[in-house]
């Protein structure tokens, strides 16, 4: 199995014209971060999860020719936003894209994206086929996967474990029961946003923590904002067994 970052930031802190930062200035790709996501390839298996803004160039970035589902793990724009560009991956494969998501972000998708959902189809919208998930693990393709309940502030996101690899992005709470699902993964995905503290989602110390408590082979942090700092400063700080991930990183698992 293979995955790829396609993105490692988040709408957070995204830099504008106005923003003089280390990181917003720097030279260096690793510091250049588009909205978080993964596209995740497994055999005859290839989807992403969310799609963010960024989706298109994402997709074009990793030249992605062929794509099977999107999953998603919660309704905020910054991993939502980009479903319309579905549709080119609609008129290659001549059918519907699958997607997966809970019954409150179906929700959301079929208020955003009204348009694909009404009785008078306008040529060329996106095609979607829901597919509903809760709390019991189920397949794409043959790719066993588990979800994970994890607390965004007060909102339910799903995270995901595919085998041996855990992706969770947007919280700052896990319950001790949601933990023993993912005990046991050689290689965890998390956020990371910054260093001060935030409301819904995990600091650059409790990342590290939990990372300490959880003990993977390996771990990557991702959805990190410009205010955390430049890419090379903050992996010198980091535990020998946790790095930043960046957009463009693969990892074949």
């Amino acid at each position: 199995m293979k995955i790829t970052f396609l993105g490692t930031g988040t709408s957070q802190g995204i830099p504008v014209i106005a923003c003089s930062c280390d990181v917003c200035i720097s030279t260096n790709p690793k510091d250049n971060r588009l909205r978080t996501s993964i596209l995740v390839e497994n055999r005859n298996d290839c989807f992403v999860i969310d799609t963010g803004p960024d989706f298109r160039q994402q997709m074009l970035n990793a030249k992605v020719k062929k794509l099977d589902a999107a999953l998603f793990t919660h309704e905020h724009k910054d991993h939502l936003g980009g479903l319309d560009d579905i549709r080119a991956f609609n008129f290659v494969a001549k059918k519907p894209m699958d997607i997966y998501a809970t019954e409150r972000v179906q929700k959301a998708i079929r208020n955003d994206f009204a348009y694909a959902f009404s009785n008078s189809k306008y040529p060329g919208i996106p095609q979607l086929n829901l597919i509903s998930f809760d709390n019991d693990p189920f397949f794409i393709g043959e790719t066993n996967i588990i979800p994970i309940n994890v607390t965004h502030f007060r909102l339910p996101v799903k995270a995901f474990r595919i085998n041996n690899f855990t992706y969770i992005t947007d919280a700052n709470e896990i319950s001790e029961t949601e933990k023993e699902k993912i005990k046991g993964s050689e290689i965890i995905v998390i956020n990371a946003l910054q260093k001060e503290p935030h409301v819904s989602h995990f600091t650059f110390d409790e990342a590290v923590n939990l990372m300490h408590e959880l003990k993977p082979k390996k771990a990557y942090f991702t959805h990190i904002s410009h205010r955390l700092g430049l890419h090379a400063t903050i992996l010198n700080e980091l535990p020998s067994f946790i790095e930043l991930a960046h957009d463009g990183l693969q990892l074949e698992i």
